[in-house]
């Protein structure tokens, strides 16, 4: 796919332990010739775990992408009248994340953006990465599974000995994920064996 003329948001929740594998994914739609804007939930801009300092990552995106990081609701709104994004991914999309857009709670720039690609009636693709996928959180997976618009990135249990109910995606499939989903196509299989790859 000819990515040249493609804006993508990437989103980013709070699922910081991902971030390292992420960088590369953000990378690879930079290099295909996407414009990607970068979109973070709050935890993000405030938050310095052993992953890494929010400064760290903050300027890490900016490098990639070249453009300036959308961090509140305000700087969020305007991507649904603009019809700005072409298709956004939330990567990683934790689970409050996926609880809160699956019950239609619109509390900060990351589902800000979603609620607008969806009102747009434009691609939305979700990296889960949950330590209750196959808990509390499955009924919202659900809903989410059946949304129009709203595509997954093939994901499986990451670790099913010590978190049974933790999934992750393969987050080396974002890109073509994106691109799937740009053509109307969930990228299969949807469901993979994660912890073997």
């Amino acid at each position: 796919m000819n990515w040249q003329g493609i804006t993508v948001g990437y989103a980013l929740s709070g699922s910081h332990c991902t971030f390292a594998e992420i960088m590369p994914q953000i990378k690879r739609f930079v290099d295909a010739g996407a414009n990607v804007v970068p979109i973070v939930s709050q935890t993000i801009m405030t938050t310095d775990t052993r992953f890494g300092t929010s400064a760290e990552w903050q300027r890490k995106l900016k490098e990639i992408t070249g453009n300036e990081i959308i961090s509140s609701i305000v700087q969020a709104e305007p991507l649904g009248p603009s019809k700005l994004l072409d298709v956004l991914i939330i990567a990683p999309c934790t689970g409050n994340t996926t609880s809160k857009l699956a019950n239609a709670m619109t509390d900060g720039p990351v589902l800000m953006a979603a609620k607008s690609q969806m009102r747009n009636g434009r691609p939305l693709v979700l990296a889960i990465s949950t330590n209750d996928g196959l808990g509390l959180n499955a009924a919202n997976i659900a809903k989410l599974l059946v949304a129009k618009n709203v595509y997954f990135v093939p994901f499986g249990q990451d670790s099913p000995e010590q978190k049974p109910n933790s999934l992750v995606a393969r987050m080396d499939l974002c890109l073509e994920a994106c691109e799937a989903a740009l053509q109307g196509n969930q990228l299969q299989p949807l469901l993979v064996e994660r912890f073997n790859y």
